[in-house]
């Protein structure tokens, strides 16, 4: 028990001795960092240029990291991003020997203090022209100075929205000075492309590499060169939320317009399908334009939008002539010969259309159709019979009336049984004109009948002819624009 509680007692001690000797390096570390900066900024001036030689070159070293995504305003062409930007170099003023300040080497001090380049984002759409944050720089003894500070940026993007919501976009963020010329400061690659290492995962859109390019251009303003870094930031737009939100709407509504066709036309309901799903297609085309910028390239989709409400136009156009084809009645003209062979005899048997009123699943149909006709050649050898029948009495009649005459000529008889005899007869002839006459109302209300069926037959199998060529359509235009995404 009591060599445990020495042993205790020991670390005790040896801890509240290092906390004791770490407070008080720290302490002395502190001292000399207080001397060093004393000492280097006795006679230092951060306005010019920190270099030895005023015809030497200064060089930055230039390090871009991505963190975030913010914004893609592709109607304003604006992207917005968070940055790191690293910037380095050598400052001639500000050495030191680290021995003689107990092996200090490195010393951190507000930015404002030394000597900035002024490298600036050539491609700034911000109204805001603040100055850059004033974190602290990390000044080491041999001079280097190394400079980190968060940004926001917003730089101009040239948007192409053709093949939207499958575009990729280039976005370029070009840094450089503003005043010194490559003479004077020379900027220099850290990397071959930006820092992604630490980027946010966006929403909408993925990275597909950051390169970084350097340039040196010559303007119309200078002779002298000036150096700028650009990095071409590739993104990929996720194209989900479009297709579940935009475009799978707009599929599934451009499949309705074909199934007009196949509404009968007694419904009243055909053109006011077409007049909805056209105003459906009208607020998803204005849905686009509000996003899309006022670009002569009109996007994918709205191509799409504009393809199918051509394609529904024409559609209830056709469906307006049809129904005048189907309402047809007894005034109209005769069915056409040509229209008799094409449509009615070889069109309704390809697109399985039946007579109005029958379909593909009554087999007896057919049987009663025998039945009527049986019926009507019945009814047309029976009126055949009573017209026979009647011609027959009516010579009878003569006959009697013949020899009625001759018998009262010879006899001179004169009684009730002739005279009903002749009444007989006249009624028999008048019987006949009125049948005559039914038969032949009864026969051209069949043929007017039979007219306006054919008409209606036509426009049925046209319909079914445009259902099938619209849905066509439809099918190809849906797999045209969804193959460009894959």
């Amino acid at each position: 028990m009591k060599r445990n509680s020495l042993s205790s007692f020991h670390v005790s001690l040896w801890l509240l001795f290092t906390a004791v000797v770490l407070q008080a390096v720290e302490s002395a570390k502190g001292k000399y960092a207080h001397m060093l900066f004393n000492d280097l900024f006795e006679d230092y001036s951060n306005a010019l240029r920190p270099v030895e030689d005023t015809d030497k070159v200064l060089n930055v070293t230039l390090q871009i990291t991505l963190s975030q995504i913010k914004d893609m305003d592709e109607r304003n062409q604006i992207l917005s991003a968070y940055l790191w930007i690293r910037q380095s170099w050598y400052d001639a003023y500000l050495r030191w020997d680290k021995d003689k300040y107990d092996g200090l080497d490195s010393i951190r001090i507000p930015s404002n203090l030394v000597w900035r380049p002024d490298i600036v984002l050539y491609n700034k759409a911000d109204d805001d022209f603040s100055e850059p944050v004033n974190t602290n720089v990390v000044l080491r003894y041999d001079g280097k100075i190394t400079w980190d500070a968060p940004a926001i940026t917003k730089s101009s993007c040239v948007v192409d929205v053709s093949y939207f919501p499958f575009d990729s976009q280039q976005c370029n963020l070009t840094f450089g000075s503003w005043t010194y010329n490559g003479n004077q400061v020379d900027i220099i690659n850290s990397l071959d492309s930006g820092d992604l290492s630490d980027f946010v995962e966006d929403v909408e859109w993925e990275i597909h590499g950051m390169p970084a390019v350097k340039n040196v251009i010559t303007y119309g303003c200078c002779s002298e060169p000036y150096p700028d870094v650009t990095f071409t930031l590739i993104l990929k737009r996720k194209s989900s939320f479009y297709i579940f939100n935009l475009l799978l709407p707009c599929i599934l509504i451009s499949f309705l317009a074909p199934l007009g066709f196949y509404l009968p036309a007694d419904s009243g309901e055909k053109v006011s399908l077409g007049v909805t799903v056209l105003l459906a297609l009208t607020v998803f085309q204005l849905m686009v334009a509000e996003i899309m910028p006022p670009s002569e390239n009109v996007p994918l989709i709205g191509k799409y939008y504009i393809a199918t409400m051509t394609m529904i136009t024409a559609s209830t156009a056709l469906t307006i002539i049809i129904m005048n084809l189907h309402h047809c009645g007894s005034e109209a003209k005769p069915v056409p010969q040509w229209a008799r062979v094409v449509i009615l005899d070889y069109m309704s048997k390809i697109f399985f259309v039946y007579d109005v009123g029958e379909n593909c699943t009554s087999p007896k149909r057919e049987k009663e159709e025998e039945r009527k006709l049986e019926g009507d050649d019945g009814c047309q050898r029976r009126h055949k019979e009573v017209r026979s029948h009647l011609s027959n009495r009516n010579d009878g009649c003569d006959l009697k009336e013949k020899l009625s005459g001759n018998l009262n000529k010879s006899y001179g008889v004169h009684g009730e049984n002739v005279r009903e005899t002749v009444n007989c007869c006249s009624c028999y002839k008048i019987l006949i004109k009125n049948i005559e006459y039914i038969a032949n109302c009864v026969r051209d209300h069949k043929a007017n009948r039979a007219k306006g069926i054919e008409w209606k037959k036509v426009a049925k199998v046209m319909d079914r002819f445009f259902m099938w060529i619209f849905f066509i359509m439809v099918f190809f235009m849906s797999v045209l624009i969804v193959g460009k995404a894959a």
